[in-house]
């Protein structure tokens, strides 16, 4: 049995501790298949049970159901108050993925009530635009509008829109039933 004594200095080219590596091969020849966009991070779902499939209906992805009264008060005392920016981007996301015929972009009314705050104005147009976004999103639901952007910024004086906002939005979630959110809803209007 013979060693060779180890080597000193540094490695030659062609050796390595490794085995080589295979060669990449592409396991479609033709190119990659493309997707449509599935929205926003939700996979494609099929549309809800016991909804009609036919005809040119406009869908949408169904909305999170959230408790009003941790919405408003409890988690953003909990958290300090950043739970109230959260829950306000994500409903202005959960109404653009809803209804994808309106544009609606969640970063911007965020900013407009985070960094607007030192114009003033931004933040009640916001607010404002954002009862009227939810009041959009009963109509497309096929419900009687019921909510106000003007309600919602004299409550927004009192520290009651949270609370009034996600009220109105479970009213569009509610009238799905029991459903996932982001699973794919028919629109009435």
């Amino acid at each position: 049995m013979s060693t060779q004594p180890p080597q000193w200095g540094p490695p030659s080219p062609n050796s390595s501790p490794y085995p080589p590596a295979a060669p990449a091969q592409n396991p479609y020849p033709g190119g990659y298949p493309q997707q449509a966009p599935a929205g926003y991070g939700y996979p494609a779902a099929a549309p809800a049970p016991g909804y009609p499939q036919h005809g040119a209906a406009h869908f949408g992805l169904s909305m999170k159901r959230r408790n009003p009264f941790a919405a408003w008060l409890g988690l953003p005392l909990i958290t300090f108050g950043i739970y109230g920016l959260v829950w306000y981007y994500k409903i202005n996301k959960e109404m653009a993925e809803f209804d994808n015929r309106r544009q609606i972009d969640p970063g911007m009314s965020l900013l407009a009530v985070t960094l607007g705050m030192f114009l003033i104005v931004p933040p009640y147009v916001s607010l404002y635009r954002t009862g009227r976004r939810i009041a959009d999103a009963q109509r497309a639901a096929g419900l009687q509008p019921t909510c106000s952007g003007g309600l919602g910024l004299l409550l927004a004086f009192l520290g009651f829109y949270g609370l009034y906002y996600q009220i109105q939005l479970n009213k569009v979630v509610d009238r799905y039933g029991q459903i996932q959110p982001g699973t794919q809803v028919p629109l009435a209007a």
